[in-house]
């Protein structure tokens, strides 16, 4: 066994085994000058230092630092080929998301590149990427398929995805994410196929089914037909909705019974409210609020205020929010949503981890689960969004084995 000791403040996230919702958000369960004790890759104890050092085997300083539980990101979407940066350009000279995805670019651009690329060149791409993650502090990720939107490339994605190492990383089918080139003016034909053909293929790579529910991609009945479909083949179901306009999908969301409704920048209070009655855990994204140039963000602040188990997650994706930063999207969240650091670690911890259906084996530093944990260069789990721009964790840690180290020789 092995004590990591040392901890100015060890953030245990200890509470109910649920989503925290209210006041709860901001209880991060913190022991100062704490310590933890490893076994198996397990937590076995967190409690004082002088209590759990004389426990252990061998002894792991974190020399005054602040040690929380990994970040998991539940929503992203890391395997592609290429990059925006020319649209990202544009968008800077004033065309809109909208006029470029019109136009051929956007999600179908990706599309395009991430087809013609092979599947052992976007495995090495997402490794890329996911040291990105680790830099930042995650450890478990959500990972969206979506710039396939064939059979063949929609399974090779999920194959990629199923390859991550060390991340923990969760499948999701998004096949409803845009209609493909080779089916425009054909949006029902292109349905028929992502339920009949690539669905039943796909249930068995993947653990959660999404669908881009807006009026302009797909609509109410779009979304419902490919969710129905899902639940038909036991996924779980996590949808995009309510981005761009109050189309009224966080109460399609709530109707089908999906375990998250992402995005929700336009959401009304009947919208919240339907999440509520549903126990729908909302998805918040800030960092595609920034990367667009919208200064349309959530009302986190009315969700939190309606008993909603919020999660905050970084949306990485080649064209609207291009980051794998965890601790920027802790920023964005203070500015911009109005949400307290606690509210944000607990949210991109705990919160996410259930959305995921991993709140018994991660999100938090309890006896029993997974010792995902990381050393962060900082005194105060305040910092963590303090400081933006930075990557503050020094060392990180999957089922107990370091994946990462800054000083590494």
């Amino acid at each position: 066994m092995i004590a990591i000791v040392g901890c100015s403040e060890l953030v245990t996230l200890a509470g109910p085994a649920r989503p925290r919702v209210g006041g709860e958000l901001r209880e991060l369960g913190i022991i100062r000058d704490g310590a933890m004790l490893v076994k198996d890759g397990r937590i076995a104890a967190a409690g004082p230092q002088k209590e759990i050092e004389k426990r252990a085997e061998h002894v792991m300083d974190a020399g005054g630092r602040v040690v929380i539980p990994g970040f998991v990101d539940a929503h992203t979407h890391p395997v592609f080929a290429g990059n925006r940066a020319d649209e990202f350009e544009m968008r800077a000279e004033g065309a809109t998301y909208q006029e470029i995805a019109a136009a051929g670019g956007g999600i179908r651009s990706t599309v395009r590149r991430t087809r013609a690329a092979s599947e052992g060149e976007l495995a090495l791409a997402t490794a890329r990427y996911g040291e990105w993650f680790l830099r930042n502090g995650t450890t478990t990720i959500e990972a969206k398929s979506g710039y396939g939107l064939s059979v063949d490339d929609e399974l090779k994605l999920l194959r990629v995805i199923r390859g991550i190492s060390p991340l923990r990383a969760v499948p999701t089918f998004l096949g409803a994410h845009e209609v493909p080139d080779e089916f425009q003016g054909r949006k029902a034909e292109y349905l028929k196929m992502v339920i009949s053909e690539m669905l039943p293929l796909a249930a068995s790579l993947a653990k959660f089914c999404d669908v881009f529910c807006e009026p302009r991609v797909f609509s109410i009945e779009d979304a419902r037909q490919v969710m129905e479909a899902a639940k038909s083949h036991g996924m779980g179901l996590r949808m995009h909705v309510d981005q761009l306009e109050n189309g009224g999908g966080a109460r399609l969301a709530a109707q089908v019974g999906a375990a998250t409704a992402d995005h929700l920048e336009f959401t009304d209070a009947a919208g919240v409210q339907a999440l509520k009655d549903t126990g729908v855990q909302p998805v918040l994204l800030p960092g595609a609020v920034y990367a667009l140039g919208s200064r349309k963000y959530p009302d986190a602040r009315a969700m939190i205020a309606a008993g909603l188990g919020v999660v905050l997650a970084t949306d990485f994706n080649p064209g609207s929010s291009p980051t794998p930063s965890m601790p920027m999207i802790l920023s964005l969240a203070a500015t911009q949503m109005k949400m307290t650091i606690a509210e944000g670690i607990t949210a991109s911890t705990i919160n996410a981890a259930y959305s995921l259906g991993l709140g018994a084996e991660t999100g938090s530093l309890e006896v029993g689960k997974s010792a995902d944990f990381v050393i962060h260069d900082c005194q105060d789990h305040r910092e963590l969004g303090y400081f933006f721009g930075v990557e503050p964790a020094r060392e990180v840690y999957i089922r107990g084995e370091r994946v990462f180290s800054r000083y590494a020789a």
